[in-house]
């Protein structure tokens, strides 16, 4: 925490989250989640080497994408006064 004031980025005292936003990573999860549906993997290694595999081959516009909607899910929990969040 100490080297972040250099950057001008904003410490809270608190997780910048409220139990009903998704985690940073809820955007990757959807699509992937679609791209998993039917198929079968022999074993953990098959599955990991599966995921690593599409988790490189996508687009920057889907990572992009998915940034751009957590900062609107932060923005909407900041504006509300940091208080619980009803979707």
């Amino acid at each position: 925490m100490r080297g972040l004031p250099k950057f001008k980025w904003d410490v809270f005292q608190h997780p910048p989250y409220s139990p009903d936003l998704a985690i940073s990573d809820f955007h990757l999860f959807t699509a992937m989640k679609k791209w998993l549906g039917g198929q079968h993997f022999a074993d953990d290694e098959e599955l990991k080497n599966a995921v690593t595999h599409w988790l490189k081959s996508q687009a920057a516009a889907l990572y992009a994408e998915g940034i751009g909607k957590l900062v609107k899910r932060y923005d909407k929990c900041l504006n509300n006064g940091e208080d619980y969040v009803e979707k």
